[in-house]
């Protein structure tokens, strides 16, 4: 069993649509980056990348090449479990937690799980998402970013 963890953050940037776990949650609203910005699919990314002990998401993926301008998040994720398989991996289970202040999460949190659990091939079961708020805490509380955080276990066939 191994274990791997990941944490992403970014600033608001109101001209882009804000994209957590590949659903679309607004038009506008969005986050800063030179990807669209997805903050947990970056985390899910770096999570399976530790676990996989092939090192983080800026090694494959850096934000200095301008091939990755723009580009759909779930192409990291793939990559990522892509090497996951290499290395006879099975996902036993995913936690996701986003902290946000704002928007307001909830109402989005099944079209996320379903959104990762069918990128990763996994039952919705082994996919989980939660959000919460820093009660008005620091840059998340002052709505100035969203950080998400991913932990997955994986079970590697030996």
């Amino acid at each position: 069993m191994r274990i791997g963890q990941g944490v992403d953050v970014h600033p608001f940037d109101a001209s882009r649509p804000l994209i957590l776990g590949g659903i679309r949650i607004s038009d506008t609203n969005g986050l800063a980056g030179h990807s669209d910005a997805d903050a947990v699919l970056h985390a899910i990314t770096d999570a399976l990348l530790g676990a996989a002990g092939a090192g983080d998401i800026g090694q494959y993926f850096p934000s200095t090449d301008e091939r990755w301008r723009g580009a759909d998040s779930a192409l990291f994720v793939r990559e990522a479990k892509r090497l996951l398989d290499e290395r006879n991996a099975e996902i036993a289970n995913l936690d996701v937690t986003i902290l946000a202040q704002q928007p307001k999460l909830a109402p989005h949190r099944d079209a996320i799980v379903a959104s990762v659990a069918q990128l990763l091939d996994l039952p919705q079961g082994h996919v989980n998402v939660k959000a919460t708020t820093t009660d008005h805490l620091g840059f998340i509380g002052r709505a100035e970013g969203i950080c998400a955080m991913a932990v997955v276990l994986v079970e590697i066939d030996r």
